[in-house]
């Protein structure tokens, strides 16, 4: 065995690169094809979720809600699972600006990775219609607006954001789900917390749509809450994760033994 493969396996899942320089070409390819797909899937379980629930419920909300909420806890814990090791599994603008700002992803990364978590949100929203024999290409007419529902979710995605930043290394995918199930009835808004969410659920007028002229205020709520998170983050003592790592969503079997380890000011520590 040469030294570069025993350098690759000693690598942490999701990529790490030593010196968190730019990623070569093939590896941002197959990063945002990572995106593009876990986005899709998101949607297409919040929304083909949302078209089933509704259908069943026989006009309950409250039972449709929670029929909605239990597939989004279990799809998305999957989905960070499944793509964390691949791309970091964001799913979500807000999430890999913050990661850029912490040079946790290169700035290169940032705007292939947004595409493609918008182009697969208004992709997962027409793969749920086409599953439910409805029409492909629809705009949401429901209309989610107000003061009460920006704050919502700006403390929806302030809180998502704490959570990814704090959580102790390898139990993110079960965190960020269950705090998702939890906003899902804390929150007015039913905790979009997600730019790309907002974006691809435009498409789709079901359940768990919103109207394109709603969307707007939502993701400026978002950006402001992914903002605040961050700050409250930094005012805490800072938690060390492992150095290099490209990201801070991360599959269970992340953490590795030995491995190399910062604090958020940059600084290499023991471990």
């Amino acid at each position: 065995m040469d030294d570069k493969t025993c350098d690759e396996r000693r690598r942490p899942a999701g990529g790490a690169h030593d010196d968190r320089g730019e990623l070569s070409r093939v590896d941002l390819r197959r990063k945002v094809a990572a995106e593009a797909l876990g986005t899709a899937l998101l949607l297409a379980i919040v929304i083909g979720s949302g078209i089933m629930a509704e259908r069943l419920s026989g006009g309950n909300i409250a039972i449709a809600l929670i029929a909605n909420t239990l597939a989004t806890v279990g799809g998305l814990y999957i989905l960070i699972e499944v793509f964390g090791p691949l791309s970091g599994a964001h799913f979500n603008p807000a999430v890999s600006a913050v990661m850029v700002f912490r040079r946790e992803l290169p700035k290169s990364a940032l705007v292939p990775y947004i595409l493609a978590q918008l182009i697969g949100a208004m992709l997962g929203a027409w793969l749920a219609h086409a599953m439910f024999d409805l029409p492909i290409l629809q705009f949401s007419t429901k209309l989610r607006t107000g003061t009460g529902q920006w704050i919502a979710e700006a403390v929806a995605t302030a809180g998502l954001l704490l959570v990814i930043l704090r959580a102790p290394a390898g139990r993110v995918s079960a965190m960020v789900a269950a705090y998702i199930g939890a906003a899902y009835w804390f929150t007015a808004s039913t905790s979009f917390a997600n730019p790309a969410a907002a974006f691809g659920r435009m498409f789709s007028d079901s359940f768990a749509g919103i109207a394109p002229s709603s969307a707007p205020g939502f993701v400026l709520a978002e950006l402001v809450g992914a903002a605040i998170g961050l700050g409250i983050h930094r005012a805490f003592e800072p938690r060390i994760h492992p150095a290099g790592h490209p990201n801070v969503i991360e599959a269970s079997g992340d953490s590795t033994p030995g491995q190399q380890v910062i604090d958020s000011e940059g600084r290499r520590v023991a471990h």
